[in-house]
């Protein structure tokens, strides 16, 4: 199970309502590349593909992910930090990864 924080939902949702796209659904996965192997991927999706699992999140956001990504993502939580004068963004606690770089968006496992 994958969870979403309340900072993270109100922040796809903040990005739903501003691109017009608030019936899409948020893709949560992974894909190879970056420093440590593996690059998370997040991104508003207007349908889900055949396989994926799709999970109700808070604010009403639908969550899609590949069964594949699912593996690497299970347990994972996906949080949003926001502001500052670095800047914000979103951030996974991933319990499965054993390494991560530095800037946090890639990991092995």
């Amino acid at each position: 199970m994958i969870q979403i924080t309340e900072a993270a939902a109100s922040e796809v949702a903040r990005l739903k309502k501003n691109q017009n796209k608030e019936s899409h659904f948020l893709r949560l996965g992974i894909e190879g590349g970056g420093c440590s192997g593996l690059s998370y991927l997040i991104k508003l999706e207007e349908t889900p593909q055949e396989f994926d699992e799709v999970i109700d999140g808070p604010k009403d956001i639908r969550i899609v992910i590949d069964p594949k990504s699912k593996v690497y993502l299970d347990g994972s939580t996906l949080d949003y930090v926001g502001g500052g004068l670095m800047g914000g963004g979103f951030k996974f606690e991933n319990p499965n990864a054993s390494h991560s770089c530095g800037c946090g968006s890639s990991f092995s496992a």
